[in-house]
């Protein structure tokens, strides 16, 4: 039974403006409307909304709660949202499954992906862990086991699926925990762009690949990458008029051409990263930022182009915001996000200067996203939300509340990990079973 609520009377009632679209109609990639957030961290992959008239601030209680939707199972993926529909991983029994939902949170339909991935010293994780990814009237998405498959938008009929660790080979680097080649199970999110699936299998065919989104169909595999896949999803830019992505492997990051998979670059670390790697790289011109958790820190390279071939080269490297899992924003050249257990920071992309950093009893670690000149995190410890001004002076709260509830089926050592979503002025936080939808516009 899937429970849907609303506080009417109480919060107010949830009103949806779709323009002129039809509801359960949905656009192409080239025409979504400037308010979906149609994969993880959004629009432009960045963690950044272009909305505007977002709240300044918040009451004592919060922006008002449009609906919550229950028994979702496990998982800590985000959802993605294009014209009004939702499409979130989350399980059924021991299945891992693909869930549609209408604007008023309401389920329409469910699609079964594959079993969850476990194991008995898991603590921390039922998976799925990732977010789908929406385009051309498709959903496509990753289980924690590697399964990957394409869905109809509209009636979540499966189009195609591969097993990733039988037909590629797949492998997720073990570090940090859990079994070899599997670790913490897949945990990346695809991306879909100009008719392709890019995908990060690891392994020793290749670390990325590219799919045809039509068929699934294997279109190149980065063979001059054979590594093992981290937990970080995948960033596209383009350097030096060198359309790539960007990844993150456990020795470093590497540029592989988005047209046919060739290594551009690659910038090694002396020593590998020391525990799981989650944070997205971030793309800036000719610069690239990195942050790693538990003691590794921050870095920004600079990719340099002379003629047809690049080199990557380290601009600073410092021990400010060592990014867990929350992830990091860039807004106005400079990045915003949580470093290990101490706070939040800002700090200057180009120089790794530490501009600010927030005190004892501000909002706990967390993941976070940028609109109208305002953060809007969520804690991971406390099922706290903040808004906090993107400001390049000091650290500024302008709200904080707690979520009405708190999920019951989280591991013991689970987090509430689950990145914001910001989508036409509602905001959508979610605790494994329960996701939660705001009004903040």
């Amino acid at each position: 039974m899937y429970i849907w609520t609303t506080r009417v009377g109480v919060l107010g009632s949830f009103v949806l403006s779709i323009g002129c679209m039809t509801f359960g109609i949905l656009q192409t990639e080239s025409a979504l409307r400037a308010a979906d957030w149609p994969n993880f961290r959004g629009p432009s992959r960045e963690a950044t909304s272009p909305e505007t008239g977002i709240l300044k601030t918040w009451p004592k209680a919060g922006p008002k709660l449009a609906w919550t939707t229950e028994n979702l199972g496990s998982g800590y993926g985000s959802p993605a949202l294009v014209g009004g529909k939702l499409f979130l991983l989350g399980t059924v029994g021991k299945e891992e499954t693909l869930f549609s939902m209408g604007p008023d949170g309401k389920v329409l339909w469910k699609s079964p992906l594959g079993p969850v991935f476990d194991f008995d010293s898991n603590s921390w994780s039922g998976g799925p862990n990732s977010t789908p990814a929406v385009a051309e009237g498709k959903v496509v998405c990753l289980g924690s086991q590697g399964i990957l498959a394409c869905f109809d938008a509209s009636t979540g009929k499966e189009l195609w699926r591969a097993d990733l660790p039988k037909t590629f080979g797949a492998e997720v680097n073990p570090v940090g925990g859990g079994p070899d080649n599997f670790g913490w199970g897949f945990s990346w999110s695809p991306i879909i762009e100009a008719g392709k699936v890019i995908i990060t299998p690891g392994g020793t065919g290749g670390l990325l690949a590219s799919l045809d989104l039509e068929t699934g169909n294997l279109v190149w595999r980065s063979k001059g990458v054979a590594a093992q896949a981290t937990y970080s999803t995948s960033t596209l830019g383009t350097i030096g008029g060198k359309k790539q992505i960007v990844a993150f492997t456990q020795n470093g990051p590497v540029g592989v051409a988005f047209a046919d998979g060739a290594l551009l670059w690659s910038h090694k670390k002396e020593t590998p990263y020391p525990d799981v790697v989650c944070t997205s790289p971030i793309v800036s011109n000719d610069l690239v930022y990195l942050s790693v958790g538990f003691g590794a820190g921050a870095e920004t390279i600079r990719i340099k182009t002379e003629g047809d071939s690049q080199k990557a080269e380290s601009v600073w490297s410092e021990k400010e915001i060592a990014n867990d899992n929350g992830g990091v924003v860039l807004y106005q050249g400079h990045i915003f996000g949580f470093h290990l257990k101490r706070g939040w920071q800002c700090q200057e992309l180009a120089t790794g200067k530490k501009i600010w950093e927030s005190k004892r009893g501000s909002l706990g670690v967390g993941s976070l996203l940028i609109a109208d000149g305002l953060i809007i995190a969520l804690g991971e410890e406390k099922s706290e939300v903040g808004l906090i001004e993107a400001s390049l002076e000091k650290y500024s709260e302008k709200g904080k509340f707690k979520l009405p509830q708190e999920s019951k089926i989280r591991k013991s050592r689970g987090k509430v990990w689950t990145h914001p979503v910001l989508s036409d002025g509602k905001l959508y936080l979610r605790d494994q079973d329960l996701l939660f939808c705001y009004e903040v516009k």
